[in-house]
């Protein structure tokens, strides 16, 4: 286990009003009660790959996936809710983190479209009123424009390990996939995540433009597996201390340094393409990667992971996803991990003449 605090500085964040849908509704596996921890632990799932949560998982109902724990303390994380009414989210099975509630970020209240949440930097022993010193965590939260997608991820950056953490992403509803001879769809849209690392603490938020394009009628597949093939790209991207200042080119000096290179800015992230990627009930899985090529001319390799998502609403028109990626290109004996939420959508037909 790698879980050896270090210590950097907390901050105290103050709650600012907003408004979102909460991770509330009854899926396979819920128990009603209005919060999330999950699903299902997923030992049921056919489908390689996939993240714990919905067991039987239908082209008609909701699904909810959510990081499958391991003893690294990925997954740890369970219980999200988004509370409307005062603008907080309350994640439970984290240590130090308050009394479970993170409000409204104070340094970083959003990434583009999604909303950032911070844990509480000191809470009070209940018995003697002494202050105790929390870990930092933040989280990230974001819902679809409909409402019927969402996700949020939750990471800490205060120990020499990743530490403790965890990711969910939804659907409410069901999907109908395109069943058009030839169609294709393409989807726009914005990601935000957290970059936490191996070797030693810290924290960094990662945004970018992502673009999806989805392949309705190949590769080949059978009636569950669909077959359909996904690609996708991630660019513009831009890398955020804890305090919003923009470090990108301070990060791409150092993958320079570290790689004998001379890039103007971040690798652009491609999905890898290959058949079965979509399935019928609309979910999506797949690996990515970026690289970029160093001063002699050769091409160096600099994250790999996967992605993870689901398609949402009438002929797919929106999709939701989770990206994991990790490279140890930047700083010596250092890994960092990105793990970024996304929300991409179809455009509208065009109108009739």
């Amino acid at each position: 286990m790698k879980m050896t605090a270090t210590g950097l500085a907390l901050c105290v964040a103050l709650a600012a009003c907003g408004d979102g849908v909460p991770f509330n509704g009854p899926t396979d596996g819920d128990t009603g009660g209005g919060t999330d921890d999950g699903g299902d632990t997923g030992a049921n799932i056919s489908r390689d790959g996939l993240p714990a949560g919905t067991a039987s998982p239908t082209p008609n109902n909701d699904i909810r996936r959510s990081e499958t724990p391991d003893d690294d303390g990925n997954g740890t994380a369970s219980n999200f809710q988004y509370n409307a009414e005062n603008d907080t989210f309350t994640i439970d099975g984290i240590a130090f983190d308050g009394n479970n509630v993170y409000t409204r970020g104070a340094q970083v209240s959003s990434l583009g479209p999604f909303a950032v949440y911070d844990a509480p930097a000191v809470t009070l022993d209940s018995q003697s009123g002494e202050p105790v010193n929390q870990l930092f965590h933040r989280a990230i939260y974001g819902v679809s424009d409909s409402g019927n997608t969402e996700f949020a991820v939750v990471r800490t950056g205060q120990y020499v390990g990743y530490g403790f953490g965890g990711f969910i992403y939804k659907r409410t509803g069901g999907v109908t996939l395109e069943t058009t001879e030839g169609a294709q769809g393409t989807y726009t849209g914005k990601t935000a995540g957290i970059r936490d690392f191996e070797g030693r603490g810290g924290m960094q938020y990662s945004t970018g433009d992502i673009r999806v394009d989805v392949d309705f009628g190949d590769f080949n597949g059978d009636s569950a597996s669909v077959g359909d093939g996904v690609k996708g790209r991630v660019f513009n991207r831009r890398i955020f201390d804890i305090n919003g200042n923009d470090v990108t080119n301070s990060v791409v000096d150092n993958i320079n340094a570290q790689n004998t290179a001379s890039i103007a800015g971040l690798p652009e992230v491609q999905f890898k393409i290959g058949p079965g990627a979509l399935d019928a009930n609309g979910e999506i899985l797949g690996t990515l990667d970026s690289s970029f090529v160093n001063d002699e001319g050769a091409t160096v390799a600099y994250e790999s992971g996967n992605y993870y998502a689901i398609m949402s609403g009438e002929r797919g028109q929106e999709i939701v996803g989770i990206m994991v990626m990790e490279t140890g290109a930047e700083e010596e004996g250092v890994t960092a991990r990105d793990t970024s939420g996304f929300i991409v959508y179809r455009g509208p037909a065009p109108a009739a003449p």
